[in-house]
């Protein structure tokens, strides 16, 4: 990376903060600008710093993390969040993705999985374990309409798509495709408009619904 990931987290039990806290310290690109315990705190605080990525326990007093994150990718919408929890179940699961998380992780994650995936979630990659995965597709394909765009996608946009699904940033795609960075932003940006969907995290999963792609790409 060429510059400090400046983080925010947000957790509400002072050890499991401070465990946090402490090893995100530990890597020399990370930066840990803030720290909240409840949701009312880590939304004033997520407005006033401006991180790059916000890590989320979903059961905070005051506002649950479910509730803050639209303010979140309103007030802040280049903070990439990260939610952290204990809750695997379909319904919690799905309402942070729906509502905006780009990438959900359980607590019993690896430090190395966490570390991996703050830094692909400042690139912009939604990092989902492989179960949490499955289900979603399922339940996307439950509650997501075809697309209500009587546009349909061009075959470029499925080409970044396919690509998005499989967790390259808009520098990787643009690499790819031969086209540049702005290009990419700007079919990425088309492709959320046309599918209703509010960011990479549901496009991939869109993507693993239609066929584009799989789980062993």
């Amino acid at each position: 990376m060429d510059r400090t990931l400046r983080i925010l987290i947000a957790e509400d039990h002072k050890v499991v903060l401070r465990g946090l806290e402490s090893l995100l310290r530990t890597e020399a690109d990370f930066e840990v600008v803030g720290t909240a315990m409840d949701g009312v705190e880590a939304l004033a605080a997520v407005i006033d710093l401006q991180p790059d990525v916000m890590l989320l326990d979903l059961q905070l007093p005051k506002k649950t993390g479910l509730q803050i994150i639209p303010e979140v990718r309103t007030q802040a919408p280049n903070t990439k969040i990260v939610v952290l929890t204990s809750f695997s179940d379909d319904e919690t699961v799905f309402a942070a993705i729906q509502a905006g998380a780009l990438s959900y992780l359980l607590k019993d994650c690896s430090p190395e999985e966490l570390m991996q995936t703050m830094r692909d979630a400042h690139q912009g990659k939604p990092t989902l374990p492989t179960d949490i995965a499955i289900r979603l597709v399922r339940e996307i394909s439950k509650s997501l309409e075809k697309p209500l765009s009587q546009e349909p996608l061009t075959e470029r946009e499925l080409d970044v798509l396919r690509l998005v699904a499989r967790g390259l940033s808009n520098q990787e795609i643009a690499d790819k495709l031969v086209v540049s960075e702005s290009t990419v932003r700007t079919h990425v940006s088309k492709i959320l408009e046309k599918l209703h969907l509010a960011n990479r995290t549901q496009a991939t999963l869109y993507a693993l619904r239609e066929g584009y792609t799989t789980l062993d790409d």
